[in-house]
Protein backbone atom coordinates (compact mmCIF):
# COMPACT_ATOMS: atom_id res chain seq x y z
CA UNK A 1 0.00 0.00 0.00
CA UNK A 2 2.44 2.30 1.04
CA UNK A 3 4.66 2.22 -2.57
CA UNK A 4 1.54 2.75 -4.53
CA UNK A 5 1.01 5.54 -2.34
CA UNK A 6 4.19 6.26 -2.80
CA UNK A 7 4.07 6.40 -6.65
CA UNK A 8 0.64 8.36 -6.93
CA UNK A 9 2.90 10.97 -5.10
CA UNK A 10 5.68 10.60 -7.87
CA UNK A 11 3.22 10.91 -10.69
CA UNK A 12 1.89 13.51 -9.10
CA UNK A 13 4.72 15.32 -8.28
CA UNK A 14 5.97 14.75 -11.87
CA UNK A 15 2.60 15.57 -13.41
CA UNK A 16 3.26 19.38 -11.85
CA UNK A 17 6.50 19.28 -12.82
CA UNK A 18 5.49 19.05 -16.17
CA UNK A 19 2.99 21.62 -16.13
CA UNK A 20 5.45 23.81 -14.79
CA UNK A 21 7.73 23.17 -17.05
CA UNK A 22 4.90 24.35 -19.96
CA UNK A 23 4.30 27.88 -18.02
CA UNK A 24 7.62 28.47 -17.73
CA UNK A 25 8.42 27.38 -21.49
CA UNK A 26 5.61 29.73 -22.62
CA UNK A 27 7.12 32.80 -20.49
CA UNK A 28 10.32 32.00 -22.30
CA UNK A 29 9.36 32.02 -25.61
CA UNK A 30 12.35 34.30 -26.77
CA UNK A 31 14.72 32.93 -24.14
CA UNK A 32 16.20 29.85 -22.88
CA UNK A 33 13.77 27.35 -23.13
CA UNK A 34 16.67 24.58 -22.73
CA UNK A 35 18.13 25.74 -19.51
CA UNK A 36 14.33 26.33 -18.15
CA UNK A 37 13.64 22.27 -18.90
CA UNK A 38 16.82 21.22 -17.53
CA UNK A 39 16.24 23.15 -13.96
CA UNK A 40 12.75 21.25 -13.83
CA UNK A 41 14.53 17.72 -15.33
CA UNK A 42 17.36 18.00 -12.05
CA UNK A 43 13.70 19.27 -9.71
CA UNK A 44 12.03 15.89 -11.51
CA UNK A 45 15.16 13.70 -10.29
CA UNK A 46 14.98 15.83 -6.47
CA UNK A 47 11.70 14.98 -6.09
CA UNK A 48 12.34 11.48 -7.28
CA UNK A 49 14.94 10.36 -4.81
CA UNK A 50 13.25 12.40 -1.88
CA UNK A 51 10.34 10.11 -2.64
CA UNK A 52 12.34 7.00 -2.73
CA UNK A 53 14.40 8.03 0.63
CA UNK A 54 10.49 8.15 2.13
CA UNK A 55 10.41 4.98 0.84
CA UNK A 56 13.74 3.58 2.63
CA UNK A 57 12.59 4.99 5.67
CA UNK A 58 8.82 3.64 5.58
CA UNK A 59 9.93 0.11 5.11
CA UNK A 60 11.54 -0.15 8.31
CA UNK A 61 8.93 -1.60 10.88
CA UNK A 62 10.82 0.01 13.96
CA UNK A 63 10.36 3.04 12.61
CA UNK A 64 6.45 2.85 11.59
CA UNK A 65 6.14 1.02 15.24
CA UNK A 66 7.95 4.11 17.04
CA UNK A 67 5.60 7.12 15.44
CA UNK A 68 4.10 9.78 18.34
CA UNK A 69 4.36 12.36 20.29
CA UNK A 70 7.78 12.93 22.71
CA UNK A 71 7.60 13.50 26.27
CA UNK A 72 10.90 15.65 27.43
CA UNK A 73 11.34 16.68 30.69
CA UNK A 74 13.64 19.50 31.06
CA UNK A 75 15.36 18.31 34.17
CA UNK A 76 18.82 16.36 35.11
CA UNK A 77 18.06 13.34 33.55
CA UNK A 78 18.92 13.96 30.40
CA UNK A 79 20.90 12.36 27.63
CA UNK A 80 23.82 13.48 26.58
CA UNK A 81 26.10 13.24 23.75
CA UNK A 82 30.25 13.40 24.90
CA UNK A 83 31.88 15.35 22.15
CA UNK A 84 35.66 15.66 21.22
CA UNK A 85 35.91 18.75 19.55
CA UNK A 86 39.41 18.05 18.40
CA UNK A 87 37.88 15.36 16.48
CA UNK A 88 34.03 16.73 15.56
CA UNK A 89 33.66 18.82 12.46
CA UNK A 90 36.65 21.83 10.88
CA UNK A 91 34.79 24.57 10.05
CA UNK A 92 37.80 26.37 8.74
CA UNK A 93 40.03 23.73 6.74
CA UNK A 94 42.79 23.58 9.52
CA UNK A 95 42.04 19.75 10.16
CA UNK A 96 40.98 20.00 13.88
CA UNK A 97 37.62 20.62 15.00
CA UNK A 98 36.29 23.66 16.66
CA UNK A 99 33.44 25.19 18.27
CA UNK A 100 32.16 26.75 15.26
CA UNK A 101 32.11 23.35 13.44
CA UNK A 102 30.34 22.26 16.26
CA UNK A 103 27.82 24.88 16.33
CA UNK A 104 27.17 24.47 12.27
CA UNK A 105 26.60 20.27 13.43
CA UNK A 106 24.05 21.14 16.36
CA UNK A 107 21.05 20.02 14.07
CA UNK A 108 22.40 16.77 13.81
CA UNK A 109 22.33 16.09 17.48
CA UNK A 110 19.40 17.79 17.94
CA UNK A 111 17.31 20.43 15.92
CA UNK A 112 14.91 21.34 18.43
CA UNK A 113 12.10 20.56 17.48
CA UNK A 114 10.48 17.40 18.50
CA UNK A 115 8.55 16.92 15.65
CA UNK A 116 11.27 16.08 12.94
CA UNK A 117 12.85 12.65 12.81
CA UNK A 118 16.12 13.99 11.24
CA UNK A 119 18.43 14.38 14.46
CA UNK A 120 19.27 12.15 17.30
CA UNK A 121 17.79 13.73 20.00
CA UNK A 122 20.36 14.24 22.49
CA UNK A 123 19.33 17.17 24.80
CA UNK A 124 22.72 17.05 26.66
CA UNK A 125 26.34 17.52 25.60
CA UNK A 126 29.75 16.95 27.58
CA UNK A 127 32.30 18.69 26.12
CA UNK A 128 35.54 17.11 26.54
CA UNK A 129 38.13 20.22 27.75
CA UNK A 130 38.07 23.23 25.89
CA UNK A 131 40.43 25.47 27.65
CA UNK A 132 44.03 26.11 26.75
CA UNK A 133 46.29 23.63 26.91
CA UNK A 134 49.96 22.40 25.74
CA UNK A 135 48.57 18.88 24.23
CA UNK A 136 46.09 17.92 21.28
CA UNK A 137 43.83 16.05 24.53
CA UNK A 138 43.62 19.60 26.84
CA UNK A 139 43.47 17.92 29.98
CA UNK A 140 46.65 19.87 31.28
CA UNK A 141 44.90 23.38 31.40
CA UNK A 142 47.28 26.08 31.17
CA UNK A 143 44.58 28.54 31.91
CA UNK A 144 40.77 27.97 33.18
CA UNK A 145 39.25 31.16 31.84
CA UNK A 146 39.62 31.00 28.21
CA UNK A 147 39.20 29.11 25.30
CA UNK A 148 41.86 26.98 23.17
CA UNK A 149 42.99 29.09 19.94
CA UNK A 150 43.06 25.29 18.13
CA UNK A 151 39.09 25.52 18.75
CA UNK A 152 38.33 29.24 18.76
CA UNK A 153 37.32 32.20 20.61
CA UNK A 154 35.26 32.87 23.93
CA UNK A 155 32.82 34.12 21.23
CA UNK A 156 32.73 31.03 19.79
CA UNK A 157 31.94 29.29 23.26
CA UNK A 158 29.42 32.46 23.98
CA UNK A 159 27.39 31.50 20.45
CA UNK A 160 27.80 27.85 20.67
CA UNK A 161 25.86 27.68 23.85
CA UNK A 162 22.87 30.20 22.57
CA UNK A 163 22.15 27.88 20.04
CA UNK A 164 22.04 24.46 22.55
CA UNK A 165 19.75 26.47 24.58
CA UNK A 166 17.74 27.58 21.93
CA UNK A 167 17.52 23.73 21.01
CA UNK A 168 17.09 23.14 24.66
CA UNK A 169 20.45 21.17 25.44
CA UNK A 170 22.27 21.75 28.51
CA UNK A 171 25.88 22.24 27.76
CA UNK A 172 28.31 20.94 30.80
CA UNK A 173 32.45 20.96 30.70
CA UNK A 174 35.17 19.07 31.52
CA UNK A 175 36.34 20.21 34.74
CA UNK A 176 39.69 19.05 35.71
CA UNK A 177 40.98 20.08 38.84
CA UNK A 178 43.21 17.67 39.85
CA UNK A 179 46.69 19.03 37.91
CA UNK A 180 47.14 21.50 36.16
CA UNK A 181 49.53 21.75 32.82
CA UNK A 182 53.40 22.15 33.61
CA UNK A 183 53.21 25.36 31.85
CA UNK A 184 50.09 27.07 34.07
CA UNK A 185 51.42 30.39 35.56
CA UNK A 186 50.53 29.01 38.84
CA UNK A 187 53.15 25.81 38.89
CA UNK A 188 55.85 28.27 36.43
CA UNK A 189 55.56 30.57 39.01
CA UNK A 190 56.13 27.87 42.61
CA UNK A 191 58.95 26.70 40.35
CA UNK A 192 60.95 29.74 39.69
CA UNK A 193 60.05 30.57 43.08
CA UNK A 194 61.41 27.53 44.69
CA UNK A 195 64.71 27.46 42.16
CA UNK A 196 65.80 31.07 44.03
CA UNK A 197 65.00 30.43 47.20
CA UNK A 198 68.32 28.80 48.55
CA UNK A 199 68.35 27.80 51.88
CA UNK A 200 65.59 29.58 53.16
CA UNK A 201 62.41 27.75 54.20
CA UNK A 202 59.44 28.20 51.37
CA UNK A 203 57.01 30.96 52.45
CA UNK A 204 53.01 30.78 50.93
CA UNK A 205 52.95 34.55 52.10
CA UNK A 206 56.07 35.18 49.96
CA UNK A 207 54.72 33.08 46.97
CA UNK A 208 50.79 31.13 47.85
CA UNK A 209 51.60 29.38 44.60
CA UNK A 210 53.65 27.15 46.65
CA UNK A 211 50.72 26.23 48.30
CA UNK A 212 48.65 25.42 45.27
CA UNK A 213 50.82 22.21 44.29
CA UNK A 214 52.22 18.79 46.42
CA UNK A 215 55.89 20.02 46.85
CA UNK A 216 58.37 18.50 48.78
CA UNK A 217 62.03 17.76 49.96
CA UNK A 218 62.31 14.40 48.90
CA UNK A 219 61.02 12.15 45.86
CA UNK A 220 58.13 10.18 47.68
CA UNK A 221 57.55 7.54 45.01
CA UNK A 222 57.95 7.11 41.56
CA UNK A 223 55.09 9.66 41.08
CA UNK A 224 57.28 12.65 42.22
CA UNK A 225 59.59 15.06 39.87
CA UNK A 226 62.46 17.10 40.21
CA UNK A 227 61.58 20.96 40.17
CA UNK A 228 64.17 21.94 37.12
CA UNK A 229 66.77 24.46 39.42
CA UNK A 230 65.69 23.20 42.85
CA UNK A 231 66.27 20.06 45.30
CA UNK A 232 62.87 20.04 45.59
CA UNK A 233 60.08 17.37 43.91
CA UNK A 234 56.40 17.95 42.86
CA UNK A 235 53.68 15.28 42.35
CA UNK A 236 52.49 14.37 39.18
CA UNK A 237 50.17 11.20 39.43
CA UNK A 238 49.68 11.13 35.51
CA UNK A 239 52.51 12.55 33.60
CA UNK A 240 55.59 15.02 34.86
CA UNK A 241 54.06 17.74 32.69
CA UNK A 242 50.82 17.45 35.00
CA UNK A 243 52.17 18.35 38.37
CA UNK A 244 48.76 17.61 40.82
CA UNK A 245 47.06 19.86 42.75
CA UNK A 246 46.92 20.12 46.41
CA UNK A 247 43.10 20.85 47.07
CA UNK A 248 43.15 21.20 50.64
CA UNK A 249 44.48 24.64 50.00
CA UNK A 250 42.01 27.28 50.90
CA UNK A 251 43.70 29.86 48.49
CA UNK A 252 43.09 27.43 45.70
CA UNK A 253 39.78 26.10 46.45
CA UNK A 254 39.16 29.77 46.27
CA UNK A 255 40.47 30.25 42.67
CA UNK A 256 38.18 27.45 41.84
CA UNK A 257 34.74 29.01 43.14
CA UNK A 258 35.75 32.17 41.32
CA UNK A 259 36.54 29.99 38.28
CA UNK A 260 33.25 28.27 38.34
CA UNK A 261 31.23 31.88 38.83
CA UNK A 262 32.99 32.18 35.40
CA UNK A 263 31.60 29.62 33.65
CA UNK A 264 28.07 29.73 35.17
CA UNK A 265 27.93 32.96 34.76
CA UNK A 266 28.72 32.25 31.08
CA UNK A 267 25.63 29.97 31.27
CA UNK A 268 27.46 26.40 31.58
CA UNK A 269 25.13 24.07 32.90
CA UNK A 270 27.64 22.01 35.17
CA UNK A 271 30.45 20.01 35.22
CA UNK A 272 32.15 16.82 34.48
CA UNK A 273 34.82 16.20 37.07
CA UNK A 274 37.79 14.29 35.46
CA UNK A 275 39.78 12.08 37.78
CA UNK A 276 38.00 12.57 40.73
CA UNK A 277 39.71 9.00 42.44
CA UNK A 278 43.24 10.99 42.65
CA UNK A 279 42.76 13.93 44.38
CA UNK A 280 43.74 12.31 47.53
CA UNK A 281 44.62 8.61 45.97
CA UNK A 282 43.73 5.54 47.49
CA UNK A 283 41.97 7.87 49.97
CA UNK A 284 37.99 7.88 49.83
CA UNK A 285 36.91 10.36 52.65
CA UNK A 286 39.18 12.90 51.32
CA UNK A 287 38.47 12.40 47.99
CA UNK A 288 34.56 12.86 49.26
CA UNK A 289 34.98 15.78 51.09
CA UNK A 290 36.63 18.15 48.11
CA UNK A 291 33.90 16.83 46.24
CA UNK A 292 31.40 18.04 48.85
CA UNK A 293 33.09 21.44 48.96
CA UNK A 294 32.62 21.47 45.39
CA UNK A 295 29.15 20.19 45.03
CA UNK A 296 28.20 22.74 47.63
CA UNK A 297 29.86 25.45 46.30
CA UNK A 298 28.44 25.13 42.77
CA UNK A 299 24.84 24.76 44.12
CA UNK A 300 24.70 28.00 46.04
CA UNK A 301 25.27 29.78 42.61
CA UNK A 302 22.92 27.33 40.37
CA UNK A 303 21.47 24.61 42.28
CA UNK A 304 20.11 23.61 38.99
CA UNK A 305 23.68 22.98 37.97
CA UNK A 306 24.35 19.02 37.22
CA UNK A 307 27.43 17.55 38.22
CA UNK A 308 29.21 14.17 37.26
CA UNK A 309 32.45 13.00 38.49
CA UNK A 310 34.61 9.98 37.13
CA UNK A 311 35.67 7.93 39.73
CA UNK A 312 37.21 5.05 37.49
CA UNK A 313 36.99 2.01 40.15
CA UNK A 314 34.40 -0.79 40.98
CA UNK A 315 31.19 0.22 42.21
CA UNK A 316 31.32 -0.75 45.59
CA UNK A 317 34.05 2.37 45.84
CA UNK A 318 32.36 4.70 43.37
CA UNK A 319 28.78 4.31 45.33
CA UNK A 320 30.56 6.04 48.13
CA UNK A 321 31.45 9.01 46.55
CA UNK A 322 27.50 10.37 46.23
CA UNK A 323 27.78 10.94 49.88
CA UNK A 324 29.62 13.97 48.70
CA UNK A 325 26.14 14.81 47.26
CA UNK A 326 27.18 15.18 43.67
CA UNK A 327 24.45 14.25 41.48
CA UNK A 328 26.05 11.70 39.60
CA UNK A 329 29.18 9.31 39.37
CA UNK A 330 30.38 7.51 36.42
CA UNK A 331 28.66 3.73 36.44
CA UNK A 332 31.98 2.09 35.19
CA UNK A 333 30.59 -1.59 35.95
CA UNK A 334 28.14 -1.52 32.88
CA UNK A 335 31.11 0.13 30.55
CA UNK A 336 34.00 -1.04 28.52
CA UNK A 337 34.51 -4.73 26.69
CA UNK A 338 33.84 -6.43 29.83
CA UNK A 339 31.43 -4.63 31.56
CA UNK A 340 28.05 -6.06 32.43
CA UNK A 341 26.56 -4.21 29.61
CA UNK A 342 28.80 -6.28 26.59
CA UNK A 343 29.09 -9.64 28.63
CA UNK A 344 25.13 -9.33 28.54
CA UNK A 345 24.92 -9.11 25.29
CA UNK A 346 27.37 -11.84 24.33
CA UNK A 347 26.01 -14.18 26.95
CA UNK A 348 28.84 -14.04 28.79
CA UNK A 349 27.58 -12.74 32.38
CA UNK A 350 26.85 -15.08 34.91
CA UNK A 351 22.98 -16.21 34.36
CA UNK A 352 23.22 -13.98 30.85
CA UNK A 353 20.66 -11.58 30.30
CA UNK A 354 19.27 -11.91 34.25
CA UNK A 355 22.55 -10.28 35.32
CA UNK A 356 21.89 -7.48 33.46
CA UNK A 357 18.27 -7.05 35.29
CA UNK A 358 19.61 -8.23 38.54
CA UNK A 359 22.01 -5.59 38.46
CA UNK A 360 19.66 -2.75 37.28
CA UNK A 361 17.20 -3.35 40.12
CA UNK A 362 20.26 -3.37 42.91
CA UNK A 363 21.64 0.10 41.44
CA UNK A 364 18.82 2.17 43.88
CA UNK A 365 19.89 0.11 46.95
CA UNK A 366 23.55 0.38 46.09
CA UNK A 367 23.78 4.20 45.34
CA UNK A 368 20.98 5.09 47.77
CA UNK A 369 21.89 4.27 50.88
CA UNK A 370 24.53 7.23 50.38
CA UNK A 371 22.19 9.62 48.41
CA UNK A 372 18.55 9.16 47.94
CA UNK A 373 18.67 11.82 45.52
CA UNK A 374 21.47 10.07 43.48
CA UNK A 375 21.30 10.10 39.69
CA UNK A 376 22.88 7.07 37.95
CA UNK A 377 24.99 8.06 35.14
CA UNK A 378 25.46 4.53 32.48
CA UNK A 379 27.96 4.71 29.63
CA UNK A 380 29.14 2.50 27.41
CA UNK A 381 32.36 3.43 26.83
CA UNK A 382 34.22 7.07 26.52
CA UNK A 383 37.21 8.20 25.30
CA UNK A 384 39.37 6.36 27.51
CA UNK A 385 37.82 3.02 26.46
CA UNK A 386 37.84 0.97 23.16
CA UNK A 387 34.87 1.33 20.90
CA UNK A 388 31.82 -0.97 21.38
CA UNK A 389 31.97 -1.92 17.59
CA UNK A 390 35.41 -3.81 18.40
CA UNK A 391 33.74 -5.89 21.32
CA UNK A 392 31.82 -9.00 18.71
CA UNK A 393 32.51 -10.19 15.86
CA UNK A 394 30.60 -12.81 14.26
CA UNK A 395 27.23 -13.15 11.85
CA UNK A 396 25.66 -11.45 14.85
CA UNK A 397 28.26 -8.31 15.59
CA UNK A 398 25.85 -5.55 14.02
CA UNK A 399 23.06 -6.52 16.05
CA UNK A 400 24.95 -7.08 19.36
CA UNK A 401 26.53 -3.41 18.68
CA UNK A 402 22.91 -2.01 18.67
CA UNK A 403 21.70 -4.63 21.48
CA UNK A 404 24.55 -2.66 24.04
CA UNK A 405 23.07 0.52 22.66
CA UNK A 406 19.46 -0.53 24.06
CA UNK A 407 20.82 -1.75 27.20
CA UNK A 408 22.81 1.51 27.99
CA UNK A 409 20.39 4.03 26.65
CA UNK A 410 17.17 2.06 28.53
CA UNK A 411 18.62 2.14 31.73
CA UNK A 412 17.98 5.07 34.52
CA UNK A 413 19.62 8.56 35.15
CA UNK A 414 21.58 10.49 32.91
CA UNK A 415 23.39 8.64 30.10
CA UNK A 416 26.07 9.20 28.04
CA UNK A 417 26.77 8.33 24.62
CA UNK A 418 30.24 8.79 23.02
CA UNK A 419 30.35 11.13 19.69
CA UNK A 420 30.55 8.39 16.62
CA UNK A 421 28.89 5.61 18.91
CA UNK A 422 26.05 5.96 16.64
CA UNK A 423 27.42 5.02 13.65
CA UNK A 424 29.45 2.11 15.32
CA UNK A 425 32.97 3.48 15.00
CA UNK A 426 35.93 1.43 15.39
CA UNK A 427 39.31 2.23 18.10
CA UNK A 428 41.04 0.61 19.93
CA UNK A 429 44.65 0.22 21.69
CA UNK A 430 46.64 3.99 21.93
CA UNK A 431 44.53 6.79 23.17
CA UNK A 432 44.49 8.25 19.84
CA UNK A 433 43.23 5.97 18.30
CA UNK A 434 39.94 6.12 20.33
CA UNK A 435 39.45 9.64 19.31
CA UNK A 436 39.22 9.20 15.92
CA UNK A 437 37.74 11.93 13.64
CA UNK A 438 34.25 12.13 13.31
CA UNK A 439 32.88 9.36 10.61
CA UNK A 440 30.98 12.03 8.36
CA UNK A 441 31.99 10.95 5.09
CA UNK A 442 34.23 7.91 3.79
CA UNK A 443 36.24 10.94 1.65
CA UNK A 444 38.59 11.98 4.47
CA UNK A 445 38.89 14.87 2.36
CA UNK A 446 35.17 16.09 2.46
CA UNK A 447 34.17 19.44 4.02
CA UNK A 448 34.30 19.55 8.05
CA UNK A 449 36.27 16.27 8.28
CA UNK A 450 38.83 16.40 10.81
CA UNK A 451 42.71 14.56 10.50
CA UNK A 452 42.73 13.27 14.03
CA UNK A 453 45.59 13.51 16.70
CA UNK A 454 48.91 13.33 15.06
CA UNK A 455 49.83 10.09 16.68
CA UNK A 456 46.34 8.40 15.82
CA UNK A 457 47.33 4.62 13.77
CA UNK A 458 44.83 4.51 11.04
CA UNK A 459 41.82 3.58 12.08
CA UNK A 460 39.79 1.65 9.53
CA UNK A 461 35.98 1.62 10.31
CA UNK A 462 33.48 -1.44 10.13
CA UNK A 463 30.68 0.18 9.10
CA UNK A 464 29.73 3.33 6.90
CA UNK A 465 29.89 7.11 7.39
CA UNK A 466 27.44 8.98 8.50
CA UNK A 467 26.36 9.90 4.87
CA UNK A 468 25.63 6.66 3.97
CA UNK A 469 24.20 5.03 7.53
CA UNK A 470 21.35 8.06 7.19
CA UNK A 471 20.00 6.79 3.97
CA UNK A 472 19.26 3.33 5.29
CA UNK A 473 16.90 2.62 8.20
CA UNK A 474 18.15 -0.20 9.71
CA UNK A 475 21.84 1.09 10.12
CA UNK A 476 23.27 1.58 13.27
CA UNK A 477 22.49 4.90 13.40
CA UNK A 478 18.98 4.98 13.14
CA UNK A 479 18.81 2.80 15.65
CA UNK A 480 20.54 4.84 17.89
CA UNK A 481 17.90 7.85 17.13
CA UNK A 482 15.50 5.36 17.28
CA UNK A 483 16.82 4.19 21.20
CA UNK A 484 17.03 8.06 22.03
CA UNK A 485 13.73 8.84 20.84
CA UNK A 486 12.12 6.45 22.56
CA UNK A 487 13.26 7.56 25.99
CA UNK A 488 12.26 10.84 25.26
CA UNK A 489 9.04 9.42 24.91
CA UNK A 490 8.77 7.85 27.77
CA UNK A 491 9.78 9.31 30.82
CA UNK A 492 9.72 6.49 32.78
CA UNK A 493 12.46 5.11 31.01
CA UNK A 494 14.94 7.34 32.64
CA UNK A 495 13.15 7.58 36.14
CA UNK A 496 10.90 5.07 37.06
CA UNK A 497 11.25 3.06 39.84
CA UNK A 498 12.83 -0.53 39.31
CA UNK A 499 11.58 -3.67 39.45
CA UNK A 500 13.17 -7.21 37.59
CA UNK A 501 10.67 -9.82 36.79
CA UNK A 502 13.11 -12.64 37.83
CA UNK A 503 9.99 -15.06 37.20
CA UNK A 504 9.31 -14.36 33.86
CA UNK A 505 13.00 -13.77 32.65
CA UNK A 506 15.98 -16.37 32.03
CA UNK A 507 18.87 -15.88 30.48
CA UNK A 508 18.35 -14.38 26.95
CA UNK A 509 15.22 -12.44 28.14
CA UNK A 510 15.12 -9.51 30.57
CA UNK A 511 11.65 -8.11 31.59
CA UNK A 512 12.33 -4.71 33.57
CA UNK A 513 9.12 -2.59 35.56
CA UNK A 514 9.38 0.98 35.80
CA UNK A 515 7.17 3.18 37.76
CA UNK A 516 7.13 6.65 37.28
CA UNK A 517 4.25 9.06 38.79
CA UNK A 518 1.02 7.87 37.07
CA UNK A 519 3.36 5.63 34.32
CA UNK A 520 4.28 2.16 34.36
CA UNK A 521 5.81 0.59 31.86
CA UNK A 522 7.64 -2.96 30.55
CA UNK A 523 10.97 -2.99 28.94
CA UNK A 524 11.84 -6.35 27.20
CA UNK A 525 15.18 -7.21 25.91
CA UNK A 526 15.41 -10.69 23.68
CA UNK A 527 20.11 -10.72 24.32
CA UNK A 528 19.69 -13.85 21.96
CA UNK A 529 20.03 -14.83 18.33
CA UNK A 530 16.71 -16.46 18.42
CA UNK A 531 13.52 -15.48 17.86
CA UNK A 532 11.52 -15.93 20.92
CA UNK A 533 7.59 -16.39 21.95
CA UNK A 534 6.44 -15.35 25.92
CA UNK A 535 3.85 -16.41 27.41
CA UNK A 536 2.46 -13.08 28.83
CA UNK A 537 -0.83 -15.21 31.00
CA UNK A 538 2.65 -15.63 33.45
CA UNK A 539 3.36 -12.32 33.93
CA UNK A 540 2.41 -12.01 37.39
CA UNK A 541 2.15 -7.97 37.29
CA UNK A 542 -0.25 -6.58 40.42
CA UNK A 543 -0.56 -3.19 38.30
CA UNK A 544 -0.77 -4.51 34.90
CA UNK A 545 -3.29 -6.12 32.83
CA UNK A 546 -1.18 -8.46 31.38
CA UNK A 547 -4.20 -9.18 28.74
CA UNK A 548 -4.20 -5.82 27.51
CA UNK A 549 -0.73 -4.79 27.16
CA UNK A 550 0.42 -3.24 24.11
CA UNK A 551 3.99 -2.51 22.48
CA UNK A 552 4.49 1.23 22.70
CA UNK A 553 8.00 1.11 20.93
CA UNK A 554 10.56 -1.23 19.93
CA UNK A 555 14.12 -1.43 18.73
CA UNK A 556 14.95 -4.23 16.21
CA UNK A 557 18.05 -5.40 14.71
CA UNK A 558 16.25 -6.97 11.76
CA UNK A 559 13.17 -6.77 9.24
CA UNK A 560 10.91 -8.91 11.86
CA UNK A 561 8.55 -6.60 14.33
CA UNK A 562 7.75 -7.16 17.93
CA UNK A 563 4.56 -8.64 18.26
CA UNK A 564 1.67 -9.60 20.65
CA UNK A 565 -0.49 -12.58 19.34
CA UNK A 566 -2.92 -14.56 20.91
CA UNK A 567 -0.09 -17.21 21.50
CA UNK A 568 1.85 -14.42 23.38
CA UNK A 569 4.72 -11.65 22.76
CA UNK A 570 6.79 -12.44 19.61
CA UNK A 571 10.22 -11.42 20.29
CA UNK A 572 12.79 -11.41 17.24
CA UNK A 573 16.92 -12.20 17.67
CA UNK A 574 18.21 -9.19 19.42
CA UNK A 575 15.00 -7.03 20.00
CA UNK A 576 14.11 -4.65 22.81
CA UNK A 577 10.09 -3.09 23.44
CA UNK A 578 8.78 -1.08 25.43
CA UNK A 579 5.32 -2.73 26.71
CA UNK A 580 2.43 -0.57 28.03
Amino acid sequence: MKKKWIASLLCASLLAGSLLNGCAAKETENGNEETVQESTAEQEKGETESAQEQEVVAESPMILANQGEQNIIDDKYRTYYEVFVYSFYDSDGDGIGDLKGLTEKLDYINDGDPATTDDLGFNGIWLMPIMPSATYHKYDVTDYCEIDPEYGTMDDFKELLAQCHERGINVIIDFVMNHTSSKHEWFTTACNYLSNLGDKEPSESECPYFGYYNFSKEKVNGDYYKVPGADWYYEGKFWSEMPDLNLANEALRAEFDNIVSFWLDLGVDGFRLDAAKEYYSDNIPANVEVLSWFNTMVKEKNEDAYIVAEVWSDMNAYAQYYESGIDSVFNFAFANSEGLIAKSVKGSAPGGAAAYGKMVEELDEKFGQYNENYIDAPFYCNHDLGRSAGYYNGEWAEAQVKMGAALNLFMNGAAFVYYGEELGMKGSGKDENKRAPMYWSEDENAQGMCNGPKDMEKVTMKYPSFEVQREDSYSIYNYYRQAVLLRNRYPAIARGEVTYLSGVSDEQVCIIKKEYEDSTILVVFNLSAEKLLLDLSKFNLADMDAENLSVGGMLLTGEEAVSIEESGLVLPPYSAAVLE
